[in-house]
């Protein structure tokens, strides 16, 4: 009565309703295939039949009958003989070959790396990268084993940890310095690449694609760059400061009707004539200590005090030019 009890099968196949299953064993528990069976491969798959855990005979896409012809190596370890036609038993494995693309990394804690301009650094990274089974056999043994099926998810974090490891290679040395590294970022990411690969080939995966696509510093250290990047651009100091005189003069000139404008570039040429004199680097001339200084003292005044009136000049303005004159006489 167990052999009438005994559900056989005709066809096996396995339609993916998961891009992100690796690796599915077709379902044989109280089962037995029947001789001449069909065996459906799809492409992107390829299928793979055990024998108490011995692997036995591979297919790639396509359709097949199952018999003795078609199966040589479970013949051999099952020593059937050509004429074999019985029901039998074995466990089948399907793989998608099919690449996982877009797989996310990133640094879950900041990496010390030596750079060769600021010394220690700790820097975070982001990316993406893809894979597809390459050797079947490797990956079965060292990370499918006899689970029912292998998801994409289920190995990211040893994948990650491996790009992590390999980060360290690619950046770690220190020859290109941080802030010339988004200028070198393709070349970083394929020396990552190089260095990851062999780690996915130990577990029977191919690295297809690697992408650096971030990297980032901590706050305050990026403050720091932003500041050393201001006074770059600004350069020297002197040099930087007779461009805002000479700007503001233009400006303050060309402010109003040719009438204001004369008035103003007498007021300007007072009230900044000596933040001018110090951006151009004209040393101040000596100034008498006789009469006529005093007198051209007292002039000056006068005429700041018109400016003043005219609202040329502001109160403070005023203030300050005047104690500056009257200090001379002293």
């Amino acid at each position: 009565m167990g052999f009438f009890t005994k559900q056989f099968v005709d066809v096996i196949q396995w339609t993916e309703t998961d891009p992100g299953i690796l690796a599915y064993r077709y379902p044989m528990e109280g089962m037995e295939i029947q001789n001449g069976a069909q065996l459906v491969v799809r492409e992107s798959q390829q299928a793979l039949f055990f024998n108490e855990g011995t692997f036995a005979d591979h297919f790639g896409p396509g359709t097949y009958t199952l018999n003795t012809q078609t199966l040589p190596i479970l013949t051999y370890l099952q020593n059937w003989d050509k004429a074999f036609e019985s029901p039998f038993k074995s466990d089948v494995y399907y793989f998608n070959l099919r690449e996982q693309i877009d797989q996310k990394w990133g640094t879950p804690q900041p990496l010390t790396v030596r750079d060769r301009e600021f010394g220690p650094l700790r820097i975070r990274a982001f990316g993406n990268y893809a894979y597809r089974i390459h050797d079947i056999e490797t990956f079965w043994q060292k990370l499918c084993g006899t689970a029912e099926k292998r998801l994409s998810s289920e190995i990211d974090g040893q994948l990650r940890a491996s790009i992590i490891t390999a980060l360290a290679s690619g950046i770690g040395t220190g020859d290109i310095a941080f802030v010339d590294m988004a200028r070198h970022q393709e070349e970083l990411a394929r020396r990552m690449g190089e260095a990851i690969a062999p780690a996915f080939a130990n577990y029977g995966l191919e690295l297809t694609n690697f992408a650096l696509l971030s990297l980032t510093l901590p706050e305050e250290l990026e403050k720091h760059l932003d500041r050393a990047t201001s006074m770059r651009m600004v350069g020297d100091l002197g040099k930087y400061t007779q461009f805002q005189v000479a700007d503001s003069v233009s400006q303050f000139a060309a402010g109003s009707d040719g009438t204001a404008a004369a008035g103003a570039g007498i007021g300007a040429g007072l009230a900044l004539g000596q933040a001018m004199a110090q951006g151009l680097g004209v040393a101040k001339p000596e100034q008498p200590t006789d009469g006529t200084a005093a007198d051209d003292v007292i002039t000056l005044i006068d005429r700041l005090g018109d400016l003043f009136q005219k609202g040329i000049l502001t109160q403070e303005e005023f203030n300050a030019k005047k104690a500056e004159l009257l200090a001379k006489l002293k």
